[in-house]
C-alpha cells in the first residue's frame, strides 16, 4: 500500500522522515527511497536483519542519503569526548565502562505499560532502547567488535513481584501510595510543567487533572506494572571485545533516575569520566586532572532533545542534503546495519548463554 501511494505521485520534497513504529519502518523507507527521497530514519532501522538490509539496499540503489537517528553521536558532549579520544589525550584506549540509566518511571512508562513493552509488537529491549549505546561505543572506540556476551532479564515487572493487596489499576490500589511506579504520582505532577510535552502527551490529549485521571482509569498507562503484558528485560549487561583486544562493558538498567549516560574510558596515558554534562580527564604523566564543562542546552530525555543530539542530527542531515557532502552524517547506512547486527548478536548471546563471534551475518540468529 505504501509503495502504491508513493509511486502514484511525484516527490513532494527532498527528504522524508520515517518515524512510524519500529515494525513499520521498512515499507515506507523502501518506497520513499525509490522515489528519490533522502531518508532520516528513526532507530532501530527495522525489527529484522532482512528488513534492515532491504532499507540499506534501497537507499544505495536509489543513490539517496540515509541517516539513522543515532542521536548520541551528534551531541556536543559526544563530539568533544570523541575528539579527546581520537587526539590521543589518554593514549591508547584499553577498556570502557558505559551505563545507560533508563530511569524507573521511564521503564514503567515505555517498556512496561507502553508501546515497547512486548517483543512481538515491537522488538527486544536492547534493540529498542540501547542500539543507540552499542552504536555509540563502536563510534567512540573506532574498532569493530569481534566477540560479545550478555546477561540480563526481567526482574521486577512481573506477577511474582506484585505486592500483596495490589489492584490491577493504580487508581483502585490500596498500596499505590507506597509504590515507586504509581501512575498518578508519575503523571499528575506533569500538569504543573506546561512547557513539557512528553511523556504526558502519550497518555492523553486532555491536559487536565480530569483528563489524566480518565486516561489512567481506562487506558494502558494506569495499569499496575505487575499486571501488564510486558516481556522485555529491565536490566542487561553486555561485554564486548573489539579488534586488537580492547574491551568494553555496557549496562542498561531500569533502576535509576532518568539521566544522562555515564562513561569511563581507560587509556594507557590517562582516563576519562563523563556524565553527559562534563568530562574529567586524568593525566597519568603529571597526575593532574582537567574538568571540561560541555554546554548542550538540552536535557537527557526525548522531551529535552537528548542532550542536543536531536538538533545536531537534524542540522547534520540538512547540511548533507544541501551540500551533497555525506560526511556530515556520522554513520552510513552500512555502518548502522553493522551496529544493528551487533545488537542482534548480543541478544543471541544473552538468550543462548554463549560468547558470540561477531561477523557480517551473526545477528540473524535472534
Amino acid at each position: 500500500m505504501w509503495a502504491q501511494q508513493v509511486q502514484a505521485r511525484a516527490p513532494l520534497a527532498d527528504v522524508a522522515v520515517i518515524a512510524t513504529q519500529d515494525a513499520d519502518h521498512v515499507e515506507p523507507a523502501v518506497a520513499l527511497a525509490r522515489q528519490g527521497y533522502h531518508l532520516l530514519l528513526e532507530k532501530p532501522m527495522a525489527t529484522s536483519e532482512a528488513d534492515c538490509e532491504r532499507i540499506v539496499d534501497a537507499a544505495e540503489e536509489a543513490g539517496v542519503l540515509l541517516a539513522v537517528c543515532h542521536v548520541l553521536r551528534y551531541t556536543p558532549y559526544s563530539r568533544r569526548l570523541k575528539a579527546l579520544v581520537d587526539g590521543g589525550r589518554i593514549g591508547d584506549v584499553v577498556s570502557v565502562e558505559h551505563l545507560e540509566p533508563v530511569g524507573w518511571w521511564h521503564q514503567a512508562h515505555s517498556y512496561v505499560r507502553g508501546n515497547w513493552r512486548r517483543e512481538d509488537t515491537s522488538t527486544f529491549m536492547l534493540m529498542a532502547k540501547s542500539c543507540h549505546d552499542l552504536d555509540w561505543l563502536t563510534h567512540l572506540i573506532g574498532r569493530p567488535v569481534e566477540r560479545v556476551s550478555s546477561f540480563g532479564g526481567l526482574y521486577e515487572f512481573r506477577a511474582e513481584r506484585r505486592p500483596e493487596g495490589a489492584a490491577d489499576r493504580c487508581l483502585d490500589c490500596a498500596v499505590e501510595a507506597s509504590c515507586p511506579y504509581s501512575a498518578p504520582r508519575i503523571y499528575l505532577p506533569l500538569l504543573e510543567e506546561p512547557d513539557r510535552v512528553w511523556p504526558l502527551s502519550v497518555v492523553t490529549a486532555e491536559r487536565s487533572e480530569e483528563g489524566v485521571l480518565a486516561a489512567l482509569r481506562e487506558g494502558p498507562y494506569g495499569r499496575c506494572v505487575y499486571a501488564c503484558d510486558n516481556d522485555v528485560v529491565d536490566h542487561q549487561v553486555v561485554s564486548l571485545e573489539y579488534r586488537g583486544g580492547v574491551t568494553a562493558s555496557f549496562t542498561m538498567t531500569a533502576f535509576t533516575p532518568s539521566d544522562f549516560r555515564r562513561t569511563r574510558v581507560f587509556g594507557t596515558r590517562g582516563s576519562i569520566e563523563g556524565d553527559g554534562r562534563s568530562i574529567t580527564v586524568h593525566d597519568f604523566v603529571d597526575g593532574g586532572s582537567e574538568v571540561i564543562e560541555v554546554e548542550s542546552g538540552a536535557g537527557a530525555t526525548a522531551d529535552d532533545g537528548h542532550g542536543g543530539g536531536d538538533q545536531g542530527l537534524v542540522d547534520a542531515f540538512v547540511e548533507a542534503v544541501a551540500t551533497g557532502k555525506v560526511g556530515h552524517i556520522l554513520s552510513s547506512g552500512r555502518e548502522s546495519l553493522a551496529t544493528h547486527r551487533l545488537v542482534w548478536a548480543a541478544e543471541y548471546a544473552r538468550r543462548s548463554g554463549t560468547v558470540v563471534s561477531v561477523d557480517d551475518g551473526s545477528g540473524s540468529r535472534v
